[in-house]
């Protein structure tokens, strides 16, 4: 079987290929990757300072999570300001050095923007509060009168994606959306004012030089038009996200970028219910990228994964649009730890990428070390999450009353939430914080565990994580280019065993424990996650990289 992409249609994109189709993004969660100054929290000139970990690593590019001033309730994206950079993290002076070094050094630099929603203490939502209801200053968020004989309920049913109700009341009686927290109040983008307001933002920061943007929520933009209640307030809400009117507001931030003469991207985080629907987004006028969820929610299982690659690739492909891959990010559970849940709590909330139980760390990380071998080979691009480069797994004890995020607090503490997979980077061992901080007193605490997972030990053990990332991204490199968009998967004769080829490269991953022989005709080994047997078996779980 073969799976193949079209040629994207010639009139959108550049007589070069653009850089973004099949690079490598390595995703920063700024609070917790380095910090400069002492003061527990992760920042610009922290990272500037490591630049030559991710330049050694050999990614393309580097997706930077809000570092916007903002109050932290959800740690950068409730954003007050979207013009310039948080004093915390250095402030603008420290932005314009860092994505200087980044381009010096041949990264690629891509923000984050929030369009959704913003800060309770945004200007605009500040002057909305103190304005009567109807006003201009109003209509920029979604106010409502409430329902009961003295408005004293919601005007719908709908929830908070974090728990709770979507609706919080003001002090003369009316109540305004948030789609996440509280203080996270949602924009109406059926005011032209809010539209032009974020082309003036993609603007501002294209013009400073950035290369892209990764778009927060970006199917949540527009609600049905009326608000009605949905049937099950519980379940996926249709009138709360995924409108149509949201794909014209797309077709215009593509002619915007395209309008600069160097290649840009714009990604989306979008959640929707179908491959189908997601394709939608990435038409030729629309958004270049958009990340594949599908492939990340799949769990340990071989069926499972070539079944999402080949929805992946026949819907995505048939947008004429190369697939945007990734298995981690900053809200879900650490692959380490998902791929090794061998025995889950029953739980009253869960959400299947960050469920809980007990956890075998080490088949863990031979599962995630095999899923890296077989995402970094397929055709697209990928995003890699800070942290995954080392093994890193969840923090799933981390006590309770350290934990920050607001799906904690609004879930009633049934929703441990994403505090876990956000725990400062280890970088050293034998000094405060593990290199992270000059205090030991970080923004979340490290366990002591973390100490077997430091980049500076790892990157002088050959077979470790990190050393294995490197070299498959040499790999990588090295064949750009030269393979094919296109799959042919190959016969195993095992049910958990996959191989896929694309031109010169094949690879293999064996899903179960039992060792899998490798046909001498597909080649030689050139990257492994596991050394592979005298005889030229594999051992399970791993993934194999064969030239032929």
């Amino acid at each position: 079987m073969t799976t193949a992409a079209p040629a994207p249609d010639a009139t959108s994109v550049r007589t070069v290929q653009p850089w973004w189709r099949d690079a490598v993004v390595y995703q920063v969660y700024l609070r917790s990757f380095a910090d400069s100054d002492g003061d527990g929290v992760g920042d610009l000139p922290g990272l500037t300072a490591r630049l030559d970990h991710l330049v050694r690593l050999g990614v393309d590019g580097i997706w930077l999570n809000p570092c916007y001033p903002s109050p932290g309730a959800d740690h950068g994206y409730d954003v007050a300001d979207y013009t310039t950079v948080d004093a915390q993290y250095g402030g603008l002076p420290a932005f314009e050095t860092f994505l200087a070094e980044a381009h010096r050094h041949g990264l690629k630099v891509l923000m984050d923007v929030v369009p959704n929603h913003c800060s309770a203490e945004h200007p605009w939502f500040a002057e909305a509060v103190a304005a009567e209801p109807g006003s201009p200053a109003r209509d920029r968020f979604v106010f409502r009168d409430g329902r009961g004989p003295h408005g004293e309920l919601p005007p719908n049913n709908w929830m908070s994606v974090f728990g709770g109700p979507a609706w919080t009341r003001v002090a003369d009686g009316q109540w305004y959306l948030h789609s996440f927290d509280s203080s996270q109040p949602d924009f109406d983008w059926r005011r032209p004012e809010v539209a032009e307001h974020f082309e003036n933002v993609l603007r501002l920061w294209f013009d400073r030089g950035v290369d892209g943007f990764r778009i927060d929520v970006a199917h949540m933009l527009f609600k049905r038009d009326g608000l009605p209640d949905w049937p099950d307030p519980a379940a996926y809400n249709a009138y709360q996200q995924n409108q149509p009117e949201v794909h014209e507001i797309y077709r215009r931030w593509r002619a915007l970028a395209d309008a600069y003469d160097r290649d840009l991207t714009l990604v989306g985080e979008i959640h929707v219910p179908s491959v189908a629907d997601l394709a939608d987004y990435l038409r030729p006028d629309e958004l270049p990228q958009a990340f594949y969820f599908d492939l990340l929610a799949q769990g340990w299982d071989a069926s499972g994964f070539a079944a999402s690659i080949d929805r992946g690739l026949a819907q995505i492909a048939g947008a004429g649009a190369t697939i945007t891959w990734t298995l981690a990010n900053h809200d879900v559970h650490r692959t380490v730890s998902r791929y090794g849940l061998v025995e889950r709590d029953p739980a009253a909330l869960v959400i299947p990428t960050r469920q809980r139980g007990r956890i075998d760390t080490a088949l863990g990380e031979a599962r995630a070390r095999a899923a890296l071998l077989l995402l970094l080979g397929l055709p697209g691009s990928v995003y890699l999450y800070q942290g995954e480069e080392l093994g890193l797994p969840e923090w799933l004890d981390l006590p309770d009353e350290l934990r920050q995020d607001p799906t904690w607090f609004r879930s009633g503490r049934a929703e441990h939430g994403r505090d876990g997979c956000r725990i400062p980077l280890p970088w050293t061992t034998g000094s405060p914080a593990f290199g992270f901080s000059t205090t030991p007193e970080t923004w979340l605490p490290q366990p002591d565990w973390f100490a077997r997972y430091a980049a500076e030990n790892q990157w002088a053990q050959p077979d470790s994580t990190l050393r294995l990332h490197a070299e498959a991204l040499r790999v990588r490199r090295e064949l750009r280019g030269a393979l094919p968009d296109a799959l042919d998967w190959l016969t195993t004769g095992r049910t958990d065993v996959l191989a896929y080829r694309r031109g010169r490269l094949t690879c293999v991953v064996v899903f179960g424990d039992e060792p899998f022989s490798v046909p001498g005709e597909w080649g030689s080994f050139v990257c492994a996650s596991a050394e592979p047997h005298a005889d030229g078996t594999m051992p399970g779980p791993s993934a194999a990289w064969l030239l032929g």
